[in-house]
């Protein structure tokens, strides 16, 4: 494994209201990480604590094996950022906007790459001399997108980079994340959407008052947390219902000819967050 975050023994409270608390995570290179939680759960402030925004009380943040808190612009030069809201200068054209970001790498002598590339890459050519202040949501979150991946980044960090979104919007963006990913970026993202961690995500970390309390694939979710597929079929004017975790042997055992209406009913990665998040705030009120 070739770690890109590490994260042991976190703590991080504001004031006396804890946040973090004892939070362990590992983020390896070529991963694509999507982290769930309620509001309140952590997950902005996780990544307040990678990007070195705030420091933990306790514990150790390491991001390429540095401190990011005591980091360098070279070392930042390495990382993107596609924040939940931009603050910038609504009167400045795109164009304006991405040589000003450009010109931070340049200064570092990070191999970039052109205005123009990027806004090929987001589809937004036509909109080079538009004002940001001008432009839609949607075309604004891929604007964004472009200024976090204009200097070719080995590290993507995105806070809930779809919130807003019609669903054309968003599945544009999902498209540039797994461009992106194909290009060698290894990825953590906070969201709320669970269709788009179960669909773009290669692991799911689902934290709740401060903790992680799964972590895994969606598919390894699913299984684990609700476990059962539900198949259906009518054969000889009979409806049945079989629930099993084989879904394939069992399909096989059925004779194809004889039957209709098939229906498989796998659980969804929703039916797994909303399982052990209830059972968490069971355990707390329990307590």
């Amino acid at each position: 494994m070739d770690p890109v975050i590490e994260l042991h023994g976190i703590h991080f409270a504001y004031g006396k209201t804890p946040v973090l608390t004892g939070l362990d995570l590992t983020v390896n290179r070529g991963e694509v990480v999507a982290m769930l939680g309620p509001n309140g759960a952590g997950k902005t402030t996780l990544v307040e604590n990678v990007m070195g925004s705030f420091a933990p009380q306790r514990g150790k943040v390491r991001v390429f094996g540095t401190d990011p808190t005591k980091a360098s612009a070279k070392f930042w030069s390495k990382v993107g950022l596609v924040q939940q809201h931009w603050t910038d200068h609504p009167k400045w054209s795109v164009a304006h906007q991405l040589e000003w970001i450009k010109a931070t790498y340049d200064s570092v002598n990070k191999p970039t790459k052109t205005v123009d590339q990027v806004l090929e890459d987001v589809g937004l050519t036509e909109k080079k001399n538009a004002r940001l202040g001008k432009i839609s949501g949607g075309q604004r979150r891929r604007i964004d997108f472009a200024c976090a991946t204009i200097g070719r980044p080995s590290l993507l960090i995105m806070d809930e980079p779809t919130t807003g979104l019609d669903p054309k919007a968003k599945a544009e963006i999902h498209d540039l994340i797994s461009q992106t990913v194909d290009e060698g970026t290894t990825v953590l993202m906070t969201t709320h959407d669970l269709s788009e961690a179960e669909k773009i995500a290669s692991r799911v970390v689902i934290l709740n008052s401060g903790k992680i309390i799964a972590s895994g694939s969606a598919r390894e979710l699913r299984e684990q947390l609700v476990g059962q597929a539900e198949i259906t079929w009518s054969e000889d004017a009979e409806n049945h219902v079989h629930s099993t975790d084989a879904v394939e042997s069992f399909v096989a055992t059925l004779d194809l000819t004889k039957i209709t209406n098939l229906t498989i009913t796998r659980p969804t990665l929703e039916d797994a967050y909303l399982t052990l998040v209830a059972d968490e705030i069971a355990q707390e009120v329990s307590q």
